[in-house]
Order: C-alpha cells, then structure tokens, then sequence
C-alpha cells in the first residue's frame, strides 16, 4: 500500500450530490484497507449554496482537512466551483470539471454576471484540467440525479482504484432500487477519462 496520504477535494452545489459520492468514495477506501478521514462543509446547500467535501485517504492519515496548494484531485460538480476551488489545488494535481452551469441567485437576479472563458481560465491555471460531460451522460443514461456517480467514476479512475470492486460500497450506499442506475452511471464516468 502507498504510504503517501492522498488527498481529494469534492466541490459543488447543493442537491448535485457531492456529499454521497463523497461518502461512496470514503467506504470505497475504508473496504480496500486505507486510513480513511472524510470532513463535509455545507454552505446553505439546501438553497443551492456551495459544499465541499475533504477525503483523505493513505496507510495513516491524521487530519480530515485539505488546505490551500494540497489537494492532489479537485473534482468540481460545477464549473464556477472549479474556479472557486482552484487554489487547493496541488502544483501537479489533477482538476476535474464537469460541463455543467448552475446560475447563483446574483447571476438570476441581474446582479452579478457568470464568469466567462471559465474552462480557458482553468486550463491556463491547471495544466492537465479535465473537462468532462458527467451531466449530459446522467442524462442519456435516463436519470440527471446520477451526475455524481458519473463523476466519481472519473475520480475513481485517476486515483488509479478502478481496478477495485466498487459493486459492493455502491449497493451499500444507495437505495436498492436506485444500485443498477448508480452502477451504470459509475462505470459510464471511468469511460470518459483519456487511457
């Protein structure tokens, strides 16, 4: 085993999920052996708000909390949570954007704008910063609500843990009728990686 401790930082919106997939993540880790610490912050996620999840993960890992510079995979539900999150990431780390705009309630009342050019902004800051369309394959696969599975598919293949059987964190995480779609949606996510 790695004695490296491995740190992932998930962003987003409320209600896109980030929290499950995070918790996916941590059993996923906990079942293979590793020194799992999770930490959840939510900022009025009910309404839309910002949420992140630090999961942190090695053969011994002390503090649940990623800061500034440390994070070796942001993965961003959202595109401006991407840039929100940009500066946790590591010099090297590996940022993944899902294609997807939620408009704050500034942008919807006319009182702020969206920012613009944000994947050229992020791939000038990260090099190696992975668009992916996690939103628009939940949708082919019949159900936008698996967007995060999708993603953590992604993040499952570039931490390398792909080869793992996930079958069963998967079933244990997610409502019984709800395993096959989560499934599908799990494995469309590690498809859309390069390699």
């Amino acid at each position: 085993m790695n004695t490296k401790t491995t740190n992932v930082l998930l962003v987003g919106v409320g209600g896109q999920g980030t929290i499950l997939a995070s918790k996916v993540l941590t059993e996923g880790l906990l079942s293979f052996g590793y020194d799992v610490k999770m930490s959840e912050i939510h900022g009025m996620a009910q309404r839309g708000g910002s949420v992140s999840t630090h999961v942190r993960y090695g053969e011994k890992v002390y503090s649940p909390v990623i800061c500034r510079g440390e994070a070796d995979v942001v993965v961003a539900f959202e595109k401006m949570e991407a840039l929100r999150w940009l500066p946790y990431l590591s010099a090297g780390g590996r940022l993944i954007v899902n294609n997807h705009e939620i408009f704050p309630m500034p942008v919807i009342l006319g009182q702020a704008e969206y920012p613009r050019e944000i994947e050229k902004n992020l791939s000038a800051s990260a090099p190696g910063t992975l668009v992916v369309e996690a939103a628009k394959t939940a949708d082919e696969l019949g159900n936008p609500r698996v967007m995060n599975m999708v993603l953590l598919g992604a993040v499952v293949k570039t931490l390398g843990l792909d080869g793992r059987d996930w079958g069963g964190t998967l079933r244990s995480c997610v409502p019984p009728g709800a395993v096959e779609i989560n499934e599908r949606a799990f494995a469309a996510g590690k498809t859309l990686l390069p390699g």
